[in-house]
């Protein structure tokens, strides 16, 4: 921090400063640590006047456990941890759900003692992410593993969107002037989305058909819901999150199908709302 005789500072500030001695002494020009000195100095001045130091920046959570019943983990950002409803949200369930988890791995090393079988450790993996961290909207995916001795575990995803003007998590469906407009409006694009999707995976073009499971077009509303942004100023897409069976079998894992927000899915959206989506081109 240079020396500039108090120019551009004010009231408390400059006291703190010449309590500090950033300044003091000949030929003592630059402080190496600026940044620290100024925090400190920050502090000092709003003390000094009544006011309570700043709160640290939230940081991400993760726990992360293994015992011989149970591989636990669960974790959610810095963005979600800013919000003192979504940590009580965020740590009621993991207390819940490694309780659970706990007590089902319990009782299935009990039974396989009992029948002569070898126990296999169970998984509770929970993951949230960003997805959209817009000053309206704060969208969160999680996806979470579990698996129970079987002869592979499943994967299942979930959303949450925060309303920061109205401080209160809302769901994506009431922000739609109905879910039936919103499915017509995206309902098109997504089942072309789809194929393409998993004509990718499998090596050939889908021929659609309603009789099998795994070419016909599924229902979008049925899956996870997602809202997206890319520049972190507007919501710009949606991504329709579907597990594994959902879309096709399970070797082909999940699908995202990412759809960027258009004419018609804007105007499924209600008005109220409308001014935290991008306006399409």
């Amino acid at each position: 921090m240079r020396c500039t005789g108090g120019r551009g500072m004010t009231g408390p500030f400059v006291m703190a400063v010449l309590l500090l001695g950033a300044c003091s002494g000949a030929g003592q020009h630059e402080v190496v640590d600026q940044g620290g000195n100024d925090a400190a100095a920050t502090g000092f001045a709003n003390r000094m006047s009544g006011q309570p130091d700043p709160a640290p920046p939230a940081k991400a959570f993760a726990e992360k456990e293994k015992t011989d019943l149970l591989e636990f983990a669960y974790s959610y950002p810095a963005q979600a941890a800013q919000v003192p409803a979504l940590v009580e949200k965020f740590d009621r369930q993991r207390t819940v759900s490694k309780a659970d988890a706990l007590k089902m791995a319990r009782e299935d090393q009990k039974a396989a003692k009992a029948s002569g079988f070898p126990f296999h450790a169970h998984s509770l993996e929970t993951r949230w992410t960003v997805k959209a961290d817009t000053p309206r909207f704060l969208a969160l995916e999680s996806e979470t593993y579990v698996y129970t001795g079987g002869a592979h575990g499943m994967t299942g995803y979930d959303a949450l969107l925060w309303d920061r003007e109205r401080k209160r998590e809302t769901a994506f469906s009431a922000l739609m002037t109905s879910p039936a407009a919103f499915a017509a409006a995206i309902r098109d694009r997504f089942c072309d989305a789809l194929d393409k999707a998993r004509m990718e995976k499998r090596g050939e073009p889908v021929r659609r058909s309603n009789d099998d499971d795994f070419t016909k077009c599924i229902d979008p509303m049925q899956q996870v819901l997602v809202p997206t942004s890319k520049d972190g100023k507007l919501i710009d897409g949606v991504t329709v999150v579907i597990g594994p069976y959902s879309a096709g079998p399970y070797a082909e894992g999940s699908y995202d199908v990412a759809l960027p927000v258009d004419a018609a899915m804007r105007q499924a959206i209600r008005t109220e709302y409308q001014g935290a989506f991008v306006e399409a081109q």
